[in-house]
């Protein structure tokens, strides 16, 4: 019986520190994107981003948050017709986050790892298949479960095969953990 009662404890106590260490959660919201380097004159696009967010807790203050987005990015061009490049990515993002204060506003940072999905100008701008970028942002917890972000991405391969151009993309994103 002891020995019973022992493990439900064990049991009872690691979903305990399991549930404090680890949140999962949703989030959506604006890109404001372009195309930047040589063979690119564009002006910012405006589009999406959603996803699923997770939150790993290593210490106090710092945080480990990777996130699984679909992100439309691209630019908008006056040239031969084509009036905007659109690039759509599945991006992994993998980011340290540092609280600030007392769990409310944090500075994230990290790398984005992009995968293409889906393009709207293949024969005329072919996008590369992968993207790595940089992404640092900041985070406000706005109660224990909703939040908001503000984070700038910046492309450090070339995202196209034709043109050498990298993705800067500014997101603004609402969430909500469970």
């Amino acid at each position: 019986m002891k020995k019973i009662l022992f493990v439900m404890l064990l049991c009872f106590g690691m979903n305990t520190v399991n549930a404090q260490m680890l949140k999962f959660g949703l989030k959506a919201g604006a890109n404001f994107s372009t195309l930047e380097g040589d063979g690119v004159d564009g002006s910012t696009y405006t589009s999406f981003h959603f996803g699923a967010v997770a939150e790993i807790s290593l210490l106090e203050n710092l945080s480990l948050q990777p996130e699984l987005l679909y992100s439309s990015q691209g630019t908008k061009v006056d040239e031969a017709g084509i009036k905007e490049i659109n690039y759509n990515y599945v991006t992994v993002p993998v980011l340290a986050k540092f609280y600030l204060t007392s769990k409310k506003l944090s500075l994230e940072a990290g790398p984005q790892f992009s995968f293409l999905v889906d393009q709207n100008v293949e024969d005329q701008f072919e996008a590369e298949s992968f993207d790595f970028a940089g992404a640092v942002g900041l985070g406000y917890n706005i109660t224990d479960n909703f939040f908001a972000q503000a984070r700038y991405v910046m492309g450090l391969t070339e995202a196209n095969k034709d043109a050498e151009v990298t993705n800067r993309v500014i997101q603004l994103s609402v969430g909500y953990r469970f």
